[in-house]
């Protein structure tokens, strides 16, 4: 199903009835809309009816799932399309699951599709406040700054000698936010908007405290930081170089 103007999104469901109503509830507030059932179907839109604005995409579907689905989208070249995920679930880890694929927000089963509308304009906002110059990394196994690595499929530091660091969920997304826009400075929102979540407003007002967080998992100086600087009245820049490194 398709429409003629404004933003345009792609719903992801297997339920008809589903895509069928939030069809025409966006096509009634002007967007348009594609629909596809399955991820094969997804593909054949996202190359044959692109580009998109937004994904919408239900976590439970028969064959690949939502969350295959995301982690897909985001290792390939429609990796900057931002994705809402829709599931019947509630349960915790799969939120936080969902977030760490890449989802630029979240909604459990049953929602108001006036809910889901103020989701989508409120991603699509943060999104659309980045500079258009700012583009990701290509993706690699390991990213190398200084002393240390960052190995992207473990999700851990690494220095010199072989010694892991663990991070948490959020401290590794500011990290690779980081290293895929070194030497350029970022403000709170743009931080907030690059990691994207459910969770930004308790992200938000705790940034300062992650990129606290961050430093000294990097032995960073706060007072002479060799990494993350302040900018003051700006935000944050990560200062050193990055490249890819070998497996």
């Amino acid at each position: 199903m398709f429409s003629e103007m404004g933003d345009h999104i792609l719903i992801v469901d297997d339920d008809r009835e589903i895509r069928e109503l939030l069809s025409t509830y966006l096509v009634k507030n002007g967007m348009r809309v594609a629909t596809a059932p399955t991820g094969r179907h997804m593909r054949v839109a996202l190359e044959e009816s692109g580009p998109f604005d937004l994904i919408i995409l239900d976590l439970m579907m028969p064959g690949e799932d939502g969350l295959s689905l995301c982690r897909d989208l985001r290792a390939g070249k429609h990796k900057a399309i931002p994705i809402v995920m829709l599931t019947a679930r509630s349960e915790e880890p799969d939120r936080i699951l969902g977030l760490e694929m890449g989802a630029d927000d979240y909604l459990s089963k049953p929602f108001a599709p006036r809910e889901l509308l103020a989701r989508i304009r409120s991603v699509l906002r943060r999104t659309r406040m980045l500079p258009p110059n700012m583009r990701v990394a290509e993706e690699a196994s390991r990213l190398v700054f200084g002393e240390w690595q960052l190995d992207t499929v473990a999700r851990h530091l690494v220095d010199t000698e072989g010694v892991v660091v663990p991070l948490s969920g959020a401290e590794y997304r500011l990290l690779r936010v980081f290293l895929d826009h070194p030497q350029k400075v970022l403000n709170r929102d743009q931080l907030l908007s690059l990691t994207q979540g459910r969770e930004a407003e308790l992200f938000e007002r705790s940034i300062d405290l992650l990129v606290s967080r961050l430093r000294q998992r990097l032995r960073d100086d706060a007072r002479e930081p060799k990494f993350i600087k302040t900018v003051r009245s700006e935000g944050y820049v990560f200062s050193t170089l990055v490249a890819p490194g070998g497996d």
